[in-house]
């Protein structure tokens, strides 16, 4: 039985004929049903036990909110929730000895150890493969997480799931260190996501279900096609084409200046893509956070968490580009915004079902979704390039206006070699007045105390950077950002001897900002340096001390 014919069926507002195309699916793929997890359709924990997760997260029993979002617990919900309303007024009650008895910490995650004495940062790595790489086929009781049929490689830290947009980063040092076939679980895994939710979702965890992340599925096709050959395009274009579907629901119904979830059609006719989240609750992983948010402002609170959630699903959870006034949480603003980078993508994703049709023989279909790709990049180089920032930037939709920010997002352009050439020279100039700091290209220019903000540096807006500008010849400003960023995780991992998720590029130590302290492992820091490796053909130390400052 094909995964067309599944595909047929899968409505998930009909749920038996949903059912029936999981079946269908599990059936007809790999691996086999007995060894398949099925999809789950479970309520997040904040929907299942309701006062329960309520009072839990407030009374701070944890001090991590994204704690008790992902513990086990083996009675039905309803029996939890019925102990809890018989007891929770007796004298003697104690909320914290409720949880031990009636939850259980997870089983999954990684043990993230030093590095050995004299262990170099690739050999370092090389063990975090083996570290990271979590199988979460068979989960007994209740639980967030979601099971996947395949091994995957988590971020590390208080992540432990796998993450969308974090895999492909993870993904380019796997194919460095020669893990091509952990790799392609990895794919596999986004793929039976698809084919389950109609959706890649933010990460494998039921309240991740509401919003995706950066649609990075198309690349990394490209990424197993580079080893697999064209028939990659083929096996995934079912999934490309329901990717697609998500993002650009109600696109054909939408009149100029309307949005519908994801989608946006401006005035003159023309779609873009936005961040959404199909839930404007609390977020179940930062519920805490979320409420003494709306608590401290003097906004429609389902308005604030739906453009909360929004920024958390583009990846940047959060930054002064998603705040009206750059600095406070009650201006977000998230859902007004056209982003750069995630239109980007989207035309990726439309130039690479172009191929896949092409390499199918549906030549119409083919000419469709080039004629998309090449009308969209048309609008990203007209609407999205400011004249007066030298750079691209999102746009804001409802004040059909250009934002007036500087972020690294506006090298997304160049990365997907959108841009014109005029338009990168400029790009080029303005990383070099403006975005290049000691320990690399920075995130923004604004230092609101936000993660994704000044001073902090991240991996992947490193590797989007460095490829970018060496796709327009901007080699030697390319090979700057890549030795200044190894300089700086190089020198943090002789002092703390591990590697994290974001660095000070100014302070040259462990970023900082947002709800949590920074976190070890790192899956894409540690790709994005072993891709760097293999792309300059030199360790992390040497590509560090090529550039001068050791």
């Amino acid at each position: 039985m094909s995964r067309d014919f599944c595909k047929q069926f899968q409505d998930k507002g009909r749920s038996l004929l949903f059912l029936v195309s999981v079946l269908c699916c599990a059936i007809s793929s790999e691996p086999s049903w007995a060894q398949r997890p099925a999809c789950t359709f479970e309520m997040p924990p904040s929907a299942q036990l309701r006062d329960v997760f309520r009072d839990v997260q407030l009374q701070h029993v944890f001090q991590d909110s994204k704690t008790f979002a992902d513990l086990h617990f083996s009675e039905f919900p309803s029996t939890v929730r019925s102990d809890y309303q018989a007891h929770k007024h007796d004298v003697d009650f104690d909320l914290g000895k409720f949880v031990q008895e009636h939850f259980s910490v997870p089983k999954e995650g990684p043990t993230v150890g030093q590095s050995l004495p004299g262990e170099s940062i690739e050999a370092y790595i090389a063990r975090l493969w083996r570290a990271l790489r979590f199988d979460s086929n068979q989960i007994s009781d209740h639980s967030s997480l979601l099971p996947l049929p395949y091994p995957y490689v988590v971020p590390g830290g208080r992540f432990r799931e796998i993450y969308y947009w974090d895999s492909y980063f993870t993904m380019l040092g796997l194919e460095a260190d020669d893990h091509h076939d952990l790799a392609l679980d990895m794919l596999k895994n986004f793929a039976f996501q698809i084919d389950c939710y109609g959706h890649v979702p933010n990460g494998n965890r039921t309240y991740y279900l509401s919003r995706s992340q950066p649609p990075f599925f198309s690349l990394m096709v490209d990424l197993i096609a580079e080893r697999e050959g064209e028939r990659s395009y083929l096996a995934y274009l079912p999934e490309l084409q329901a990717e697609y579907e998500y993002w650009m629901d109600g696109s054909t119904v939408l009149a100029p200046g309307q949005s519908y979830r994801r989608v946006v059609r401006l005035s003159d006719g023309t779609v873009f893509n936005r961040y959404w989240d199909d839930r404007a609750e609390p977020r179940d992983e930062s519920y805490r956070e979320d409420i003494e948010t709306a608590l401290a402002h003097r906004r429609d609170p389902a308005n604030l968490y739906r453009n909360i959630r929004a920024a958390a699903e583009s990846g940047w959870d959060f930054s002064s580009r998603w705040l009206a006034d750059g600095h406070n949480m009650n201006s977000i603003r998230t859902a007004s915004l056209i982003p750069v980078d995630l239109n980007c993508l989207m035309a990726h994703l439309e130039q690479t079902l172009a191929k896949a049709y092409r390499i199918a023989g549906h030549a119409e279909q083919s000419a469709r979704f080039l004629e998309l790709a090449n009308r969209r990049e048309a609008a990203i180089r007209r609407l999205m390039w400011s004249e007066q920032l030298l750079m691209f930037a999102d746009y804001d939709w409802e004040k059909s206006e250009i934002v007036g920010q500087l972020t690294a997002a506006g090298l997304f352009p160049l990365f997907f070699q959108i841009a014109t050439e005029r338009q990168a020279k400029m790009v080029a100039q303005t990383v070099r007045d403006k975005m290049l700091l000691p320990g690399g290209l920075t995130t923004t220019l604004v230092g609101s105390g936000q993660q994704w903000d000044l001073p902090n540096g991240w991996a992947p807006l490193q590797w989007v950077g460095v490829i970018g500008l060496r796709n327009y010849d901007e080699a030697q400003l390319a090979e700057t950002i890549a030795q200044r960023w190894s300089c700086v995780t190089t020198d943090n991992f002789q002092v703390f001897r591990t590697l994290l998720e974001k660095y000070n590029l100014v302070d040259d130590k462990p970023g900082g900002g947002g709800e949590y302290p920074v976190q070890i492992g790192f899956g894409w820091t540690n790709g994005v340096l072993r891709a760097f490796s293999l792309l300059y053909g030199s360790s992390p130390e040497q590509l560090c001390k090529r550039s001068g400052a050791k």
